[in-house]
């Protein structure tokens, strides 16, 4: 399915690391994954402390989730990343792992700094929307 997603850039808007739209191909099904945490099997956060290796931890999550639909990261259409920081700092470091993940399907994104996510020692959360073939 991936090949069909159409990442949309601006050359009215400022350049960004990202794609400004995504458009979904026809007859595909939206998914909406809940926030990937970075939990392992236990439900126990992982790496206290380390933005970067939750980050790492939670793409690892959110790939898993995506596999469970037969799908992977090129049939993400756009994500949300929560980090628990008031540091510009912290938001680029786990900028940078998420990025990295993705690579040239740099979807549409929203990086967010809040004040608290819902587990214990959890810094990173990442949501996602994906598109896959509506007859699995």
């Amino acid at each position: 399915m991936s090949e069909h997603i159409r990442l949309i850039r601006s050359s009215i808007l400022a350049e960004a690391p990202y794609a400004y739209a995504a458009m979904a191909p026809p007859g595909s099904s939206l998914v909406f994954l809940a926030g990937a945490c970075p939990l392992d099997s236990t439900g126990t956060t992982r790496a206290p402390g380390d933005h970067a290796a939750q980050a790492v931890a939670a793409l690892d999550n959110l790939e898993a989730a995506l596999a469970e639909i037969g799908a992977s990261l090129t049939d993400v259409l756009a994500t949300r990343v929560l980090v628990a920081t008031a540091d510009r700092a912290d938001l680029v470091t786990v900028w940078n792992v998420v990025a990295d993940r993705f690579g040239p399907h740099d979807v549409p994104s929203t990086l967010l700094g809040v004040t608290v996510l819902g587990y214990p020692d959890q810094l990173v959360e990442i949501e996602a929307v994906a598109a896959c073939d509506s007859n699995p």
